[in-house]
């Protein structure tokens, strides 16, 4: 709690004097606004730090701590910056809540200009606002939530059917057309745990010790490091416990060898299709890994940020340990907060491998 108090004085503090407060005007620093108001005695308005309006004149600003500080000193608020209004980043996130509500709600995804058209921003505008705020598009957001909905219903709806109108399908039509892309299989099959799910799997040698790719009909599933085939299988056996997982035939071989081409160089990435299944923020956090340039790093903390949660360096440390598909998801390229590798599903000397062939060192 005192951590929380010191960071909520800490912004007081860096403009406790006039002279701060001015500087900051002059810089419309942002981080001023909600600390301080200033008026101007030739146009009585009181505005935000940040407010884009011509500068006054130093001797005719004053300074106020709240809104209603200023217009008891006979300021009127500003018409451009409305400073007794929500700020800029609330009224934002507002406008994002708001479309994540509608997405929800509705039982298809809301076109974008009718959710542009709610935030009342424009739909170039909405699209930016909605991706730095949630770390996804609006037509993955809505995606997810859906899938999140259906694999939630399923679990535990006593049918099928209940499952499809609990989920807010008001036709089975509807649902059936994109199940099994949600779902990596059929939606009897999620039911029972994965139970009639076929994945095939095979085993190579590659320079850091063993590699195992498995894939589904949609595509690669899990792909796994370590030193003994047997325990390999059986991490992906506990994986899909409920799935029939078998070895592959001759026909996998062109699939194996382009997962040790990627061990060998994981920079060049894999151009193969991914059945990747988790919940809205992990897709959110692994798409995040994609978008880290190869041979670099992130921290937990900085990819919670860039997903405008910067709380949720934990939950994004979680979501690195459920990755499956290691290099194609490229969780080796995050550390800690102190630069340590450590971390990693698959230890610290094939992380620290993956990052120097990545930088060509």
């Amino acid at each position: 709690m005192q951590q929380s108090l010191a960071r909520a004085q800490a912004p007081v503090q860096a403009f406790a004097d006039d002279e701060a407060r001015w500087a900051a005007l002059v810089a419309r620093d942002a981080a001023a606004d909600g600390v301080f108001y200033y008026g101007v005695r030739t146009t009585g308005v009181y505005c935000r730090p940040s407010c884009a309006s011509r500068r006054a004149n130093r001797e005719n600003v004053s300074f106020h701590a709240s809104c209603a500080a200023a217009e008891r000193a006979g300021f009127r608020p500003c018409k451009r910056c409305r400073p007794n209004a929500a700020g800029l980043a609330e009224r934002r996130a507002a406008a994002v809540a708001e479309a994540c509500r509608l997405i929800g709600a509705s039982e298809e995804l809301p076109a974008l200009d009718a959710l542009a058209q709610a935030a009342g921003l424009s739909r170039f505008h909405f699209h930016r606002v909605f991706k730095e705020a949630t770390g996804m598009t609006p037509y993955a957001y809505g995606r997810a939530q859906r899938a999140r909905r259906v694999r939630r219903e399923l679990a535990q709806a006593p049918t099928v059917t209940e499952a499809i109108y609990n989920a807010g399908f008001n036709s089975s039509g509807r649902f059936y057309a994109d199940a099994e892309t949600w779902l990596g299989m059929s939606p009897a099959a999620f039911r029972a745990g994965g139970e009639g799910a076929e994945i095939r799997y095979a085993c190579g040698r590659c320079s850091l010790g063993l590699v195992l790719a498995a894939a589904t009909a949609k595509g690669v599933c899990a792909i796994l490091l370590g030193d003994a085939a047997d325990t390999l299988a059986a991490e992906l056996a506990n994986r899909f416990p409920a799935a029939r997982i078998a070895p592959a035939d001759r026909e996998f071989e062109q699939l194996l060898a382009a997962v040790v081409a990627l061990v060998e160089d994981p920079a060049r990435g894999l151009a193969l299709p991914l059945d990747v299944r988790g919940t809205a923020f992990q897709h959110s956090v692994w798409q995040a890994l994609r978008d880290i340039p190869p041979g670099t790093t992130a921290s937990y903390s900085e990819i919670a940020a860039r997903l405008g949660r910067p709380g949720a360096a934990r939950a994004v440390a979680q979501a690195c340990a459920a990755n499956k598909i290691a290099l194609a998801i490229p969780c080796h390229r995050v550390v800690r907060n102190d630069g340590d590798l450590s971390g990693y599903r698959w230890g610290t000397d094939r992380k620290r491998a993956l990052l120097d062939r990545e930088r060509g060192s």
